[in-house]
């Protein structure tokens, strides 16, 4: 009696199981066609070479091109980011380092890294 109450439940349990598997997928390939996509980062680098500047311009352009591994591109918006605050999360100042150091600014970079080892503790504890 109890080996059978023990597969019932089995079977029950296994049973709710398999249907929270179940997954829904949804065709796209018409909605290619009534919208239009906008290259967000492209309009980014156009707006700020007419000579619109904001920190958060620079950050997001800075971080896409560190994402695809763009160094030499991420160096150049981190610089401009720099250049308006350096009231920044310590991720920044690691970044526009490591991208200093990808075009052989060592020196730069290291000064970037000491500033960043003199900031407040508290404020480095962030996602580095």
């Amino acid at each position: 009696m109890q080996k059978h109450l023990a597969i019932l439940v089995l079977l029950i349990v296994f049973s709710f199981r398999a249907t929270a598997q179940n997954e829904t997928y949804y065709r796209t390939e018409k909605v290619g066609e009534k919208y239009a996509y906008v290259d967000v980062i492209k309009t980014y680098e156009k707006v700020a070479a007419k000579g619109y500047k904001s920190v958060d311009l620079f950050q997001k352009l800075g971080n896409s091109s560190y994402s695809n591994c763009e160094l030499e591109k991420a160096a150049e918006w981190y610089s401009e980011l720099f250049a308006l605050t350096t009231d920044l999360d310590p991720v920044y100042y690691y970044r526009y380092a490591e991208s200093l150091r990808s075009i052989s600014e060592n020196e730069k970079a290291d000064a970037l890294i000491e500033k960043l080892k003199r900031k407040p503790k508290t404020s480095i504890k962030k996602k580095v």
